[in-house]
């Protein structure tokens, strides 16, 4: 094991329900491996600034009930420039901060990739409702912001059945349709509008007609945020002008991302924050701690930040270069796997969602 003394551990980029469980698992795990842990407040910004507390048992008692962050977040693009970076180390120096536990998104990673070529070692967890970081199954906060848009349009479906009506639905995941989708699935939805498949307007117009025919009463359409501001808004007016059923458009926004982390994204945290522990005190660094089938497993940062690109299409010149023809391979291979299970979902909504 690693001769530490001290990590440090931040919280970075948007919130999630159970970053407090991983706060809670690295503290604890820390300190019963005898290594002192500060609290970063404020994500890097807080790292820059220098406003940096101990963390002690007690002080993470009582919080793995509480969605948000009890570190706070913040956006920092003074931290992407080298003055910025230079007065993060120079902070860790300060307070004696070793390697530092980095809970967030692909913004979180890539910061964490560059304090560790600075001589800090960086251990990332992914904390995101979005569930947009490939590397890993699933992300901490995405299993509970299903749970909430489920309780939601339950509501709204109230509504849609005593009226017969229809509802469009707006939920947050950024440009991952992941939220959107299973969600739709589970609460029964006529149809999902996400990013990565393909959308037949006149087709749904149709189901919703064909279906007001033989008796439905409610019809539910979820489309993520990431088909852009306007396109929900509109599907709602074309929706009622093509098929003259009532629509009204419900968009829930930032109330996704909070409340009462569930069962599943508590365990997930406090798995993944004690394998981060045990990963920086054995001496590894810059890796991300991921779940695959399954399994709690660590991934080299830049392989997942890599991985993410060739998922999403959005690989540079020059991205593969470093890799191996067998890594990318299995990069592919990965992606593959991804994309189908969530066009497998895609298929069975359509199919059940009449």
């Amino acid at each position: 094991m690693s001769t530490f003394k001290k990590i440090g551990i931040l919280t970075s980029g948007g919130d999630a329900p159970g970053m407090n469980m991983a706060i809670r698992a690295v503290t604890r795990a820390a300190l019963a491996s005898g290594v002192e842990v500060m609290g970063v407040y404020r994500g890097y910004s807080g790292l820059i600034d220098g406003d940096i507390h101990p963390l002690a048992v007690r002080d993470v008692s009582n919080i793995l009930n509480r969605g948000g962050t009890m570190l706070y977040s913040d956006r920092c693009p003074e931290f992407k420039t080298e003055e910025g970076m230079q007065k993060a180390i120079e902070t860790c120096r300060k307070f004696g901060i070793e390697g530092l536990v980095t809970i967030g998104g692909d913004g979180t990673f890539r910061g964490a990739t560059d304090l560790t070529a600075h001589g800090i070692p960086c251990i990332g967890l992914p904390g995101t409702i979005d569930n947009d970081i490939t590397s890993t199954d699933e992300t901490i906060g995405f299993d509970t912001a299903m749970n909430t848009v489920l309780d939601m349009v339950d509501r709204l479906r109230d509504t849609c059945e005593s009226h017969a009506r229809c509802n469009v639905v707006e939920v947050m995941g950024r440009n991952a349709g992941d939220i959107s989708l299973q969600s739709a699935l589970a609460v029964g939805a006529t149809a999902a509008v996400i990013p990565e498949m393909p959308f037949d307007e006149e087709e749904l117009f149709v189901k919703i007609h064909h279906n007001r025919e033989l008796g439905k009463r409610n019809f539910i359409v979820v489309v993520c945020e990431g088909m852009g501001s306007d396109y929900a808004p509109g599907l709602t007016q074309r929706i009622e002008e093509r098929t003259g059923v009532v629509t009204k458009f419900a968009r829930l926004a930032h109330v996704v991302r909070g409340g009462r982390p569930t069962l599943r994204d508590r365990v997930l945290a406090s798995m993944m924050g004690e394998a981060a522990v045990d990963a920086l005190l054995a001496g590894k660094s810059n890796l991300v701690v991921c779940v695959r089938h399954s399994e709690i497993v660590l991934t080299d940062i830049k392989y997942a930040l890599i991985l993410d690109r060739m998922y999403k299409n959005k690989l540079r010149d020059g991205d593969l270069d470093d890799f191996s023809a067998d890594e990318i391979a299995r990069m592919k291979a990965h992606c593959a796997e991804r994309r189908g299970a969530l066009e497998q979902k895609y298929r069975a909504l359509n199919r059940l969602g009449l």
